[in-house]
């Protein structure tokens, strides 16, 4: 998004363009200052630069990963692609099951790091490149992210009004297009405000916006806000075009094309939200879409941030009293999603500062995942949290709890699931999704701020709630947090059962052969008689399977039909 200033630098250099184009000034950049250009560039990217003067190959992922590549050194020598099905149509990319990686996608519902599915290919994690050379592959982290804590003395007031310059900044360059421009509109705070600085700089330009409407009566026995009256309110008080989406059960009939789209079994049902989105713009003629992606990530905004905060109010306890109230969290029911939320904020009181801030991501108790695999192919707790564990270990000084986990948002669960599925899901429909909330300068701004103007007690992203009051009602604002998804656990019990009784029965599961069928039964049996929460785990099963049908038993990867 800053090419034309790159240009101009170049072109001081004495740099002769022929085009105006961002993909030339790359490749300018690229001949006369070779990988560090690739630090100066703020923007979304993957690309391969062949070099034949050193007969030298680089790889590049942007420094976000918002954009996907993967890798495989095969007898042949190296692919890469932007999709992992692509690999698989070369014959030499060997096809072995990474166990492991599963056990990732079941504990978290995405894949941390840089496995996949299949132990001979891997993703190029952000900020990363590969440079093959006829000497040898060195890997290479061009970008480190970073964070610190402002000591001036700028006032709250002061660092709201820079952090919307930041942001006007940010979404001006993200509306530079030859194409119009549409966006996400959720009705939270994150899609309004991308929303509320483009409407600023549009003018009198009518915006295009789209959201997605799941059952309002089925959210709420599910303890989940309902977006839309949010985002009537947003587009109404902004000026925009709303298109609304109604989500019914039956768009999980889709969820074999999105697994094909997303080459890996993430267990979301935001996916198919995007995709439905995406093909909904791409109708009334939108190609670029901007979105408020990484929000949460950026500023604080989930609930884990929160209860990881809170932890100053018991975190002091001896161990053996933190272990009693993990046991007695374990004991708690889990249909309430008050009870819930609840017991999954002690569920692992008793482990260690590092492992009970991963354990803040699980979806569910990796011991209990690590039964689900027949015989001792599923890993222990101390692999699923090993990448994320020696990502931790690179940042100096050592950061604040908060800190710690937005370094993990922002190295994996941003690229490894929200990103990963926005990215595919919106190419899949030939839209752009472009996310301003992850420019490089305004993620740098939001790393240096002081802890408490992120998260305030329960209130997460106060800082970007101040600066946006001028533009937002301010019942949207500091409206519940609602997440971008559907009320799964309803439908598996309801609707969807089908589902679970199809790709999930004795049968299915014993000719797959990685699950323990006995295991597996017992947990649907656990979920639906309410002493386990374990529909988002259930779905994560049922991905892993129309995955293995899609990508392991064809030869040649095509959507399964159900």
């Amino acid at each position: 998004y800053n090419f034309r200033e790159l240009r101009d630098e170049l072109s001081g250099r004495g740099c002769r363009f022929k085009s105006a184009s961002d993909t030339e000034v790359l490749l300018m950049g690229l001949v006369e200052f070779g990988l560090d250009f690739a630090k100066r560039l703020n923007g979304i990217f993957a690309f391969a630069f062949w070099d034949p003067r050193t007969q030298s190959l680089l790889l590049v992922r942007d420094q976000f990963g918002v954009k996907p590549m993967y890798v495989s050194e095969t007898p042949e020598g190296w692919v890469f692609a932007s999709e992992l099905k692509a690999l698989l149509l070369e014959p030499s990319v060997s096809r072995q099951l990474d166990h492991g990686a599963f056990a990732g996608y079941l504990t978290y519902l995405w894949g941390p790091g840089e496995r996949t599915p299949f132990q001979s290919i891997r993703k190029l994690q952000p900020g990363c490149a590969l440079q093959i050379t006829p000497r040898g592959v060195l890997s290479l982290r061009y970008f480190q992210n970073a964070f610190s804590e402002d000591r001036s003395n700028r006032s709250d007031r002061q660092i709201a009004a820079e952090l919307d310059e930041v942001l006007g900044r940010s979404v001006a360059r993200q509306l530079v297009a030859d194409v119009p421009v549409g966006a996400f509109l959720s009705g939270g705070l994150d899609s309004s405000a991308v929303v509320a600085r483009a409407v600023r700089i549009c003018g009198a330009e009518r915006m295009q916006c789209f959201t997605i409407a799941p059952p309002a009566a089925e959210l709420s026995r599910e303890g989940m806000a309902a977006d839309l009256p949010y985002a009537k309110a947003v587009a109404e008080h902004l000026g925009v075009d709303l298109h609304v989406i109604d989500l019914q059960p039956n768009f999980i009939d889709r969820l074999p094309e999105v697994i094909y789209h997303l080459d890996e079994p993430q267990a979301d049902p935001a996916t198919i939200n995007v995709l439905l989105i995406s093909e909904l713009a791409r109708e009334h003629g939108i190609k670029v879409l901007l979105s408020g992606t990484a929000g949460d990530d950026v500023f604080s905004g989930y609930r884990r941030h929160a209860a990881l905060c809170a932890e100053r109010l018991w975190g002091w306890l001896p161990s053996g009293a933190r272990k009693a109230m993990q046991v007695a969290s374990r004991r708690l029911p889990r249909r309430a999603a008050s009870l819930r939320r609840f017991a999954k904020v002690f569920e692992y009181a008793g482990l260690g500062d590092s492992e009970r801030l991963l354990a803040y991501f699980f979806w569910h108790d990796p011991d209990r995942i690590a039964t689900l695999f027949n015989g001792a192919i599923g890993p222990s707790r101390a692999g699923i949290v090993a990448p994320m564990v020696d990502a931790l270990s690179r940042y100096r000084p050592p950061l604040t709890g908060l800190n710690r986990m937005l370094a993990i948002e922002q190295e994996f669960f941003l690229p490894d699931h929200n990103l990963n599925y926005t990215d595919k899901l919106s190419m899949a429909a030939s839209v752009e999704v472009r996310v301003p909330l992850l420019d490089l300068d305004l993620v740098r701004f939001a790393n240096a701020l002081p802890q408490r103007v992120k998260q305030k007690g329960l209130e997460g992203k106060w800082i970007f709630k101040k600066a946006m009051e001028p533009y937002l009602p301010r019942n949207v604002i500091y409206r519940p947090k609602a997440g971008f998804g559907a009320p799964l656990r309803q439908w598996l019990r309801g609707p969807l059962s089908p589902w679970v009784d199809e790709y999930l029965s004795q049968g299915s599961v014993s000719r797959r052969g990685i699950f323990n069928p006995a295991a597996v039964a017992a947990l649907i049996d656990d979920d639906r008689r309410g002493r386990l929460d374990a529909s988002y785990t259930i779905f994560a099963l049922i991905s892993a399977e129309i995955w293995c049908r899609t990508f392991v038993d064809q030869v040649r990867p095509t959507p399964i039909t159900t």
